[in-house]
């Protein structure tokens, strides 16, 4: 169950938005196993003046927070990384030197799902 947060510079189209979310996930399928329907992503477009960043990335900057259940291995990590630059070059062309991803393990009893701590559940996942 990732938690998929996205930041980019507001005027992409629609299509671009769709496609950018769609990469992301089918990145997340193919690197962490995790079901087609196990999405959870939330998009947000920042106004240029309020996204301040380096001269030497574009206006396709994109910058992409997942946040996991703790214990994915390395590979897997290493994996999502790949994939999700490679889909967004090759689905949005946007440069590997525009894109930064940032990956959040919070313990489990830092998670509360439908109104439980999550350290207290069963829960199953691919690690």
């Amino acid at each position: 169950m990732p938690f998929v947060k996205l930041e980019i510079i507001e005027g992409k189209t629609p299509e671009y938005k769709a496609v950018l979310l769609q990469s992301v996930h089918d990145a997340l399928v193919l690197s962490l196993g995790i079901p087609d329907d196990d999405r959870f992503q939330r998009l947000y477009e920042l106004k240029p003046e309020n996204f301040e960043h380096r001269k030497t990335v574009s206006e396709n900057i994109t910058l992409i927070e997942l946040t996991f259940f703790p214990g994915r291995s390395s590979e897997m990590k290493e994996s999502a990384i790949f994939q999700i630059t490679r889909l967004l070059g090759e689905r949005l062309s946007i440069a590997p030197n525009d894109i930064y991803i940032i990956i959040n393990e919070p313990p489990l009893e830092n998670w509360g799902l439908r109104g439980e701590q999550a350290s207290r559940m069963q829960l199953q996942y691919k690690k």
